[in-house]
């Protein structure tokens, strides 16, 4: 990781599925390998779509809370050499 990296906060609250994962799918691929993105959502599906959607993506879920209806995903970009070797272990 560079010491270059930035993070992001993803304000999705109120907004119903597939937005929530549609949406943090667009911002993490303007996110640079290593950047952070974090997403606040309510929707109770997101605890299922945006895990899957990082695992698809070849990012890293660095953590997941759920706490009075919120949930927060802290979502790492993957750096090249990562994503490509995630790759090359599905084929």
């Amino acid at each position: 990781m560079t010491a270059e990296t930035t993070s992001m906060l993803l304000d999705l609250r109120g907004l119903q599925c597939p937005l929530p994962a549609l949406r943090t799918r667009k911002a993490l691929r303007k996110l640079a390998p290593g950047d952070l993105l974090v997403v606040e959502c309510t929707d109770p599906l997101a605890a299922i779509d945006i895990p899957h959607l990082v695992n698809q993506m070849n990012d890293a879920l660095e953590r997941q809370e759920a706490a009075n209806g919120l949930l927060t995903f802290h979502i790492r970009r993957s750096l090249p050499d990562q994503a490509q070797a995630t790759m090359s272990k599905q084929s």
